[in-house]
């Protein structure tokens, strides 16, 4: 039996044409770039500081500090990146860390101890955050809007509350938390929180179908409607995770502080914005990235910490965190161009 002869193959003299890499994969590559470029930066500031202030900068303590400084702005940035990868804005974290730490440090509330100031805390946050979303996802207004009504809102009531003093706090148990005796192998019990949350954080956005709907929401909010995500839920649950985040840091702000102020969370609203557009999260939605939010926090609480051990002026601080956001933007821009 003789075996079937396969037609001749003639050559045309060109070469095959390549397959066009999936999309997921060239995203892929353009995350690991942007990771290595956050990297570099924060090593450079690191030499930076090693070679200005070799003694102060690379003491054992002062890294502590650093990391436990970026604790509290990190996790406020972990919520405000889902809510801006939805495409969604959160003006109102500083104020709602600030009526948070106020609310769980009056006397009333110190009387139930460490339980009763961390419930405090995380309630007064998901309830400012319940407020914000159901007045976006729900009442129709515009997130700038809404939260900026709540920035004022919660800054007035954190004002009432103190009548403009600092509330000392008085549990042994909450204050022993900022104490050197309570590190973990030389990690404050802070950046422990920190690391916990962002990596939550990270498998929720990456690895979850609630990441995968906020990824949707931000992209097109019409097209993820048409495929059966219930938008005005997924922007609620998101508002309410951003209030939880401010809950977590306002505990953590009155461990390192010892206290509550109602100027506490001052500006961390831009702090938090400016750390996840550095980091890669689009300001119009659709992509987030926690690591280089994480990374853009770092980056920036290297910045302020190598300003102070070199006696500059605030001023000049505040232009170079400016100047690192422009490029930041810019850079987002040339990018989503080229896509």
């Amino acid at each position: 039996m003789t075996q079937p002869v396969s037609p001749p193959r003639y050559d045309s003299g060109k070469a095959p044409a390549t397959a066009r890499p999936p999309a997921w994969r060239t995203l892929t590559a353009r995350a690991d770039v942007r990771t290595l470029s956050l990297l570099g930066v924060l090593a450079v500031l690191i030499v930076i500081g090693g070679v200005t202030k070799p003694d102060e900068f690379l003491d054992t303590r002062n890294l502590q500090l650093v990391l436990t400084q970026a604790s509290v702005i990190g996790v406020v940035t972990v919520g405000m990146t889902f809510v801006i990868t939805s495409g969604g804005i959160d003006l109102s974290v500083g104020a709602i860390v600030a009526l948070a730490s106020v609310w769980a440090t009056t006397v009333a509330t110190q009387e139930y101890g460490f339980a009763g100031i961390l419930f405090t805390a995380l309630a007064v946050g998901v309830g400012c955050g319940l407020v914000n979303g159901l007045l976006v996802a729900y009442g129709g207004m515009v997130p700038f809007i809404a939260t900026l009504a709540m920035l004022a809102s919660a800054r007035g009531l954190a004002l009432q509350i103190t009548d403009g003093r600092t509330q000392i706090v008085t549990v042994d148990s909450v204050l022993s938390l900022g104490e050197r005796d309570a590190y973990v192998l030389g990690i404050p019990p802070l950046v422990l929180v920190f690391a916990v949350v962002t990596v939550i954080g990270w498998l929720v956005l990456n690895r979850t179908t609630f990441g995968r709907r906020t990824v949707a929401v931000g992209g097109n909010a019409e097209a993820a409607r048409l495929a059966g995500i219930d938008v005005r839920r997924q922007r609620l649950y998101l508002y309410l995770l951003s209030g939880l985040c401010c809950g977590i840091a306002a505990f953590l702000l009155i461990i390192l502080a010892g206290s509550g102020q109602n100027t506490n969370g001052n500006l961390y609203e831009l702090d938090a914005i400016a750390a996840a557009i550095i980091g890669g999260t689009l300001l119009s939605g659709g992509r987030g990235t926690i690591t280089g939010s994480v990374l853009g926090v770092l980056i920036f609480t290297t910045i302020t910490d190598i300003f102070a051990l070199n006696n500059l002026q605030s001023d000049v601080q505040q232009i170079a965190k400016g100047a690192i956001i422009v490029a930041a933007v810019l850079v987002q821009r040339r990018t989503a161009s080229t896509t």
